[in-house]
């Protein structure tokens, strides 16, 4: 069974100019996936069609299983957890504590387990020390944390990431995407993020690439950073690890492509070992 099957999709915000152009594409239960695309190119959109928050105009949406109508939406978001672009859409509670406790309450968490949960999806974040603080207070980075936090905490099988590092800074960044690996790695949990950060496209099991509402390119990683003339005419780059690594190689300094900063790194000490 496939975590999300969507067929020849249409979708339109003004039903005149269509946004999504009937899209179809597959994502396996428990794969990581990352949609990236240019500004405007339907990756949001999709977010939003998947749990429901837009209607399509044509076309189906299967999530695990289960067509996605008026009737099934409600279930389906029980099994579907997501993290916006901007965390202040996603804050109920008047602490940090409460707000991740929101989620635990609407599945029916016992009381009992509610704390352990709570200070554990905290940590995870690293704002385990903010568990009292009013949201409203948090920096813009702080909220995205805790809104990564509360879907942590009830861990549904799939999880949408909607640009939901944009927000942090570059070790920020790095943390989360470590933690999005890991809870991958294992809980198996089916992960959707929608990107613009490269570095994490490099991590993930499959890409999809969108363009005008349509679907340009798939496949790994790997092969769609291979069409790097393809990315860069749809105003896309590659990781700055592999465009460094290959104008090693263009030197000779190099003989094989990596996708991980660390991977260069560790080159560079050879080398300047064997100097």
């Amino acid at each position: 069974m496939d975590a999300v099957n969507i067929k020849d999709l249409v979708f339109s915000y003004d039903e005149q100019h269509d946004t999504i152009k009937g899209i179809s594409f597959v994502i396996p239960k428990g794969s990581y996936t990352t949609i990236i695309g240019h500004n405007g190119s339907g990756k949001s959109t999709i977010a939003k069609l998947m749990i429901g928050l837009l209607e399509a105009k044509s076309g189906t949406i299967e999530i695990l299983g289960q067509k996605l109508d008026e009737s099934t939406v409600y279930s389906i978001r029980d099994h579907v957890g997501i993290v916006f672009q901007n965390p202040d859409n996603q804050f109920i509670g008047s602490t940090v504590a409460d707000d991740i406790a929101f989620g635990l309450e609407n599945h029916c968490v016992p009381q009992e387990k509610m704390q352990a949960i709570i200070e554990e999806s905290a940590a995870k974040v690293n704002m385990i020390n903010y568990l009292d603080s009013e949201p409203t207070k948090l920096s813009g980075g702080q909220k995205q944390r805790v809104a990564i936090a509360g879907i942590l905490a009830i861990e549904p099988e799939i999880i949408i990431f909607d640009e939901s590092t944009s927000m942090l800074d570059p070790q920020g960044k790095k943390s989360i995407n470590e933690q999005i690996k890991k809870l991958h790695e294992k809980k198996n949990v089916t992960i959707i993020s929608i990107t613009h950060d490269m570095e994490e496209v490099a991590q993930s099991e499959h890409v999809i690439v969108l363009k005008d509402g349509k679907v340009a390119m798939s496949g790994k990683p790997m092969e769609i950073f291979d069409k790097e003339e393809a990315l860069h005419e749809m105003k896309l780059d590659i990781p700055f690890a592999l465009k460094f690594s290959k104008e090693l190689k263009k030197e000779g300094i190099f003989d094989k492509n990596e996708c991980t900063l660390e991977g260069v790194v560790e080159a560079l000490c050879q080398l300047k070992q064997m100097n």
